[in-house]
């Protein structure tokens, strides 16, 4: 681009004055700044904005008056877009674009979404899921505010939010030797089919699990959709492990599931807000990070025992 908007709004109100001397009073920038703003849009463009009459200020050329129509439109469309920016920045409205971990989300952004948008009207808010390394690039590309995820590996350009921890949990199916129990050992499943959740980050932190208790899992499946794997289990082919317990302990074939606290000695989970550093936050990411705050800070994953 060959010009910049100073230049533009001083040749406009030299056109309009038709004088450097009192476009100059106008704009309160010195008659040289003005008189260099019309000679470098002329330059530019090899056109001549003014003819020039002694003692008796300028006129436009025929070229001029054509620019004159179209710079009028440029400041005008500026003035809307700071008119704008001033609205985003001071009051809750707009649109907001949420990211969260998949298996967070049917949890956490259904209530989230409905109170939001119950509080602020002016707001659009919509939310998308997706797995953690696909949600940290939305995040670093613009295309989210903020996500909903778990404390794992998150990136040195990320900020972190912490909510509450999420303890790992087994889960097996009715008909399973462990179902009527309430904890189990790591060690005791080893030996059982292993359907591994394979999320990237979610599968690295579950294998963490049992090189903490020092066993080995018998792996016999692996999923990216904690569903599938539910109801798998749910039909004997084996065990999982998870952070969250659902309320609702059936699969979605309608057969029941029994979750398993661990009693071995393992890092929970935190799940919170990430959010990249160093950007900016409109009054409605920040207003979204308020409500999250006050219903899920230190409480437990809604949609969960």
């Amino acid at each position: 681009m060959r010009f910049t908007l100073k230049q533009i709004a001083y040749f406009v109100a030299t056109a309009e004055t038709g004088s450097i001397t009192q476009a100059s009073e106008r704009v309160n920038i010195s008659q040289p700044s003005i008189s260099s703003a019309i000679t470098a849009l002329e330059e530019a463009y090899g056109i001549q904005l003014f003819i020039r009459h002694h003692a008796q200020g300028l006129s436009l050329t025929a070229e001029g008056q054509r620019f004159l129509r179209e710079a009028r439109a440029l400041l005008l469309q500026a003035e809307e877009v700071e008119s704008a920016a001033m609205v985003i920045s001071s009051r809750v409205a707009g649109p907001l674009e949420v990211g969260c971990l998949s298996t967070l989300f049917p949890l956490v952004i259904p209530e989230l979404l409905s109170q939001f948008r119950r509080r602020h009207e002016a707001a659009r808010a919509s939310a998308i899921a997706g797995s953690q390394a696909e949600l940290f690039e939305h995040l670093r590309t613009g295309h989210i505010s903020l996500l909903l995820t778990y404390d794992l590996a998150i990136p040195p350009d990320f900020d972190f939010l912490p909510l509450a921890p999420v303890p790992p949990y087994a889960f097996v199916g009715a008909t399973h030797p462990f179902a009527r129990r309430r904890s189990v050992l790591l060690r005791e499943l080893a030996e059982d089919n292993f359907l591994l959740l394979d999320l990237p980050m979610s599968r690295d932190y579950f294998l963490s699990l049992f090189r903490q208790a020092g066993v080995s899992p018998n792996i016999t499946a692996r999923y990216a959709y904690i569903d599938v794997i539910r109801s798998l289990v749910g039909r004997g082919e084996g065990y999982s492990l998870a952070n969250a317990q659902p309320k609702n302990l059936s699969t979605l074939d309608g057969r029941k599931l029994t979750y398993l606290a661990l009693e071995d000695t393992l890092r929970p989970l935190n799940y919170g807000i990430a959010l990249f550093r160093g950007l900016r936050r409109t009054p409605t990411t920040e207003a979204f990070i308020a409500l999250c705050q006050e219903l899920l800070l230190g409480q437990p994953l809604p949609g969960t025992r």
